[in-house]
């Protein structure tokens, strides 16, 4: 379009140079032929079609011409008016806004979040929580949202405690412990660990190793167990264990003596106590599978490091890819050095931002 106007312009200025070598009774003689075209041309024609470069051209040439001449034009000076308010109505439009601002898509998703995690909660309710977080929202806006998301009000909404809420209930109070073996490469003794795990938080405790796991040895490891815990040990109201023969009954008593039930997983079936099944896979397949045991000592020191790597900095898919108990500060994004921490003889790294 741009070169069509640039070149129309020049058709005019070349034409304006071969007027002004003629005479008047020759221009005044086209006038009158052109004048007569054009009403030929608009009994055919009533609405003839014009770009914007015509257009600017000829609102650009009419303004040379007296007032009497102007009404002779194939456009009007009313619609030359008309074209420069539409030009000057499209410069300075805005998008029409009917009604209040949509809701953020973020708040949107808060509201769904906090009716699906909490079964009870009406629209009330959740403009409360929502007035916590610095969100102002309308329960008439929530009620809109929910319905459009399909979640029903909170008298239709099911409010029975779900099984997946129930377990990580439970999980909160529970323990689990078991045993596992390694061999040592020279004596090719079998050495026995004992441990117990926190369930909601992942930690684990290593009791101890021996090669004779009997009752009394099991029962004294579980007592020191509730001697490390203090008042913790009243956080904890259930411990599963299987059923070896390992865990005598004085076992099952110095748990009932500090308000802990045993619970007996069914023969075997081990995936009922899957918790400590996991944490043995584990660490086999990152500790005692790819390094050789020499000896019970050895054992201990490494056992002793992979478990305070386990806890510590070790993340966890069960919480968030976080530890069950962080020993670093957090991270300062703004640096950009990473070191590597190497355990185990580098069977396991850990890395850390450089201070």
């Amino acid at each position: 379009m741009a070169l069509r106007l640039l070149y129309l312009s020049f058709l005019r200025l070349a034409g304006l140079l071969v007027l002004l070598g003629r005479s008047s009774a020759s221009k005044d003689v086209e006038l009158l032929v052109l004048r007569h075209e054009v009403t030929v041309l608009c009994r055919g024609n009533r609405r003839p079609g014009v770009d914007w470069a015509d257009r600017a051209v000829i609102a650009a040439l009419v303004r040379l011409l007296p007032m009497g001449l102007r009404l002779h034009r194939l456009v009007t000076p009313g619609t030359i008016l008309r074209w420069h308010r539409r030009l000057v109505a499209a410069k300075w439009t805005y998008p029409h806004r009917h009604g209040r601002p949509p809701v953020d898509d973020a708040i949107t998703g808060l509201v769904e979040r906090m009716a699906t995690d909490n079964r009870s909660w009406g629209y009330k309710r959740i403009q409360g929580e929502l007035l916590k977080l610095g969100h102002r929202v309308a329960a008439s806006t929530i009620r809109r949202i929910l319905k459009r998301a399909r979640i029903p009000p909170a008298p239709d909404r099911h409010t029975d405690t779900i099984w997946r809420q129930f377990l990580r209930t439970q999980a909160s109070t529970m323990l689990a412990c078991d045993f596992f073996h390694v061999d040592c490469a020279l004596t090719l003794k079998r050495i026995h660990v004992f441990f117990v795990l926190e369930v909601a938080s992942r930690y684990v405790h290593v009791l101890g190793t021996t090669t004779n796991p009997d009752g009394a040895w099991t029962t004294q490891q579980i007592r020191n167990l509730a001697m490390d815990l203090g008042n913790r040990v009243d956080e904890f109201r259930l411990l599963v264990r299987d059923r070896a023969g390992q865990f005598a009954a004085s076992f099952d008593a110095v748990l009932t003596d500090v308000g802990i039930t045993t619970v007996k997983i069914p023969p075997r079936c081990p995936r009922a106590n899957c918790y400590v099944e996991r944490f043995v896979l584990t660490t086999r397949t990152e500790l005692t599978d790819r390094m050789l045991i020499l000896s019970k000592r050895h054992l201990d020191t490494a056992l002793a490091e992979y478990v305070q790597h386990y806890n510590g900095r070790r993340p966890h898919r069960a919480r968030e890819l976080r530890p069950p108990c962080p020993t670093h500060p957090v991270a300062d994004l703004n640096s950009q050095r990473i070191k590597r921490r190497r355990l185990l003889g580098g069977l396991i790294n850990e890395y850390e931002r450089a201070a």
